[in-house]
């Protein structure tokens, strides 16, 4: 039997990113002056949520002070769950091809599966007991976590729906997340997703290593990229629910369940920098030239996870948003490159600028380090032949890469999969020769 006095809980938003919230479902119940009050309001548990080390610098410390009906601790012994389809230790996979990869969407599951079950992991690097490095998965849902609650230890959770909205119900409040919008949630938050639409599909970055942060602006100035009152944090709410449900927890790429007689979504209020958040990537303030050349892709920078190197990160959250392109004598799309850097990309919406077919929504490529890689045969002949003088728009698009400063290595899914494009690599091979050393 299960007894109940659920709060309908909505979502409502704080703006900015890393700041010092406070928020309560109910009055007063936060304590003034003490984060550890010998007794709470409300009868409440105050437990602090720490997502960085105690002693780490006051800029680079998160942490949240949950007061809550019962202590995360209340649960039965875990006990383990296979999760085939998950990798989180990527010293374990094939070896990496150097060819340039490109998958077609994963296809919606043919049985019920809901959002933690529809994960499959398509490449990373590093390892979540080491805390570093990350892994890319997708993800296809039909159904709605039912009774089911879930936590990952391994990494903080950035989500890029494609299709479908996503209801997230976390300790710490909702989030209503559609496409064209993301969702960090931080490593050990506890949520349930629901699916308003009836199913979904998307990308997932998981971080394993120092949370994801805005970057400085630099040159740019104050303004410019995505900015920080745009990002929004929900306020608390909670269920008051008691009954038989189940956490589910990932710690070290395995999965674990455990029986848990209550809802652990029972923070009343909490504060503090550590929370789920959600960006419209619509409010991207796209900066690019409008004299000459294209500029860098870090110029669409989001999110970043810093690494021990200054100016070398972990992860780069990249964008390729509607906007328009003005620069004269130029080439206009991406230009044939090879990087150092790693780069798995996805498209939410639209079509790419850089590829005439072949990467549709839901999809994804990889192209490792040195991999070269660029605009296909169409799109290079349509580019070189087009009026510069005139500014264009690229519109209807909205794309997006998680790019690392390691190899990500794709998982054996990943590489024996039906979505695997065989000829990929045709798309460059209409690329005709055009010199003439004759004729300058």
């Amino acid at each position: 039997m299960e007894s109940s006095t659920r709060r309908e809980i909505q979502p409502g938003y704080q703006s900015g990113f890393a700041n010092e919230l406070a928020t309560e479902a109910l009055p007063s119940a936060l304590p003034q002056g003490r984060n550890s009050p010998q007794r709470a309001p409300y009868g409440l548990y105050a437990e602090q949520l720490s997502g960085t080390a105690f002693t780490a610098p006051r800029g680079h410390n998160r942490r949240s002070w949950l007061y809550r009906i019962r202590p995360a601790a209340v649960h039965q012994p875990f006990t383990a769950l296979p999760s085939h389809r998950l990798v989180a230790n990527f010293a374990d996979v094939p070896p990496t091809p150097p060819n340039q990869l490109r998958w077609d969407p994963l296809p919606m599951p043919a049985e019920p599966t809901d959002f933690i079950d529809g994960w499959v992991t398509m490449a990373g690097n590093g390892a979540a007991e080491a805390m570093s490095g990350c892994a890319i998965h997708v993800y296809a849902a039909n159904q709605s976590m039912q009774d089911r609650y879930f936590y990952n230890a391994d990494g903080e959770l950035l989500i890029v729906p494609q299709a479908g909205r996503l209801a997230i119900f976390t300790e710490m409040g909702k989030l209503d997340v559609e496409p064209f919008e993301i969702a960090v949630i931080p490593r050990g938050v506890r949520f349930s997703v629901a699916l308003p639409d009836g199913k979904a599909s998307g990308y997932i970055c998981e971080n394993f290593g120092a949370l994801l942060r805005l970057p400085d602006l630099g040159p740019i100035g104050s303004n410019g990229l995505a900015n920080p009152r745009d990002f929004l944090t929900p306020h608390a709410a909670y269920e008051d629910r008691e009954g038989d449900f189940e956490l589910v927890a990932k710690l070290n790429g395995h999965l674990w369940r455990a029986d848990i007689g209550h809802s652990p979504l029972d923070v009343v209020a909490w504060h503090g920098n550590y929370a789920p958040y959600k960006y419209d990537l619509r409010h991207f303030n796209t900066i690019g030239s409008i004299s000459y050349d294209h500029p860098d892709p870090s110029i669409f920078l989001v999110l970043q996870s810093q690494s021990d190197t200054p100016g070398v990160d972990s992860i780069d959250f990249v964008i390729f948003p509607p906007r328009w392109l003005a620069a004269e004598d130029t080439f206009r799309p991406p230009w044939f490159h090879r990087n150092v850097a790693s780069e798995y990309m996805g498209l939410v919406h639209g079509a790419y600028d850089a590829k005439a077919e072949g990467f549709v929504p839901g999809g994804g490529s990889l192209h490792n380090c040195m991999s070269g890689h660029g605009p296909d045969a169409e799109t290079f002949e349509k580019a070189s032949n087009i009026d510069t003088s005139k500014p264009i728009k690229v519109d209807n698009t909205m794309a997006f890469m998680f790019e690392t400063r390691t190899l990500l290595k794709p998982t054996r899914f990943a590489l024996e999969t039906a979505q695997l494009q065989a000829h990929y690599y045709e798309c460059w091979q209409g690329l005709k020769k055009h010199f003439n050393p004759e004729q300058r």
